[in-house]
């Protein structure tokens, strides 16, 4: 655990015993307490183990605040809920349906992990509506006092929002400002399927620059300091990546076969920057392969391929 600003703390959940993979961030103000994406079920365990070290345990959670519904960020969230009934759970409006009746999400993420789903996220427990806010972007939320600002940030994914906090400066991003491990040198945009969208992602950075942030808060993973160069060089990396897989869907290999010389090819030019250790730790939490698929399905709905 690590205090990152006043009453802002980061807790490694430590994935499958993997530091610095994904950061829950919890927020305090006058008794008041939030966590922000607090991960998937199968770190849950060591989410609870740091909450109770902290003397609040799940039962002193008010709020969970989600940037988006993707498993490594909100699936514990009904396992939290059904352990605590008053929290409540800020979403957008497009992912909210999801959280009460994931049915169709599970669905989704069945068609990437395939029989490695269970092992890899547990449980997703449905969340009662009644705990469920929606949001459309544009509010301000009261922690105690504390203002969180919302804006809509789609292009990873449709409902997608982020979260400024006015009292420190924080930008809660979760993917917008992809990955980058404890403020290092190398950024990597997240282009999972299905909702990747190249034309509303710039906005988004837009929207989160308004801010004047001063630093980032990315769940994969922490702190990132000079958000308008992370965002240019996240811009640059994300352009070159887009291109590559639209060329890459025009030489008539198997889809398995392009995800997969991606990944190599950036894992490659990764290693000539990073040790092999720390490039193959940025290749697989990036998820290059998949990364692949959700460009390719973004340039095939546009009759690219």
């Amino acid at each position: 655990m690590q205090n990152i600003a006043p009453k802002t703390t980061l807790i490694d959940v430590e994935y499958f015993g993997h530091p610095q993979v994904i950061a829950p961030c919890l927020l305090e103000a006058d008794g008041a307490v939030a966590i922000m994406d607090p991960g998937p079920t199968s770190a849950v365990a060591t989410l609870k183990n740091k909450l109770n070290q902290l003397g609040l345990g799940v039962t002193g959670i008010d709020t969970i605040l989600l940037t988006h519904i993707h498993l490594d960020h909100a699936g514990a969230t009904g396992t939290l809920v059904r352990e605590n009934p008053r929290i409540r759970v800020y979403v957008h409006e497009g992912g909210a349906p999801h959280m009460s009746d994931p049915a169709r999400l599970l669905k989704s993420a069945r068609r990437l992990y395939g029989t490695e789903m269970n092992r890899l996220w547990g449980e997703f427990v449905p969340v009662p509506a009644a705990n469920v806010c929606a949001l459309e972007g544009g509010e301000r939320l009261n922690l105690g006092g504390r203002e969180l600002e919302v804006a809509y940030t789609p292009g990873h994914a449709f409902h997608h929002v982020s979260y400024f906090d006015t009292v420190t400066g924080l930008a809660f991003v979760g993917d917008t400002a992809g990955l980058r491990i404890a403020n290092g040198q190398t950024i990597l945009p997240l282009t999972p399927p299905p909702d990747i969208d190249l034309e509303s992602w710039p906005k988004s950075w837009q929207q989160i620059q308004a801010w004047q942030p001063e630093r980032l808060f990315l769940t994969h993973f922490g702190p990132a300091v000079r958000p308008e160069e992370h965002l240019a060089e996240l811009r640059e990396r994300l352009e070159g990546w887009s291109v590559a897989v639209r060329e890459s869907l025009k030489n008539g290999k198997h889809d398995a076969e392009c995800a997969a010389q991606f990944a190599e090819q950036e894992t490659t030019r990764l290693k000539r920057h990073l040790s092999e250790r720390d490039a193959i730790r940025l290749a697989r939490g990036a998820a290059l392969e998949i990364c692949w698929y959700g460009l390719a399905r973004y340039w095939r709905k546009r009759g690219a391929a």
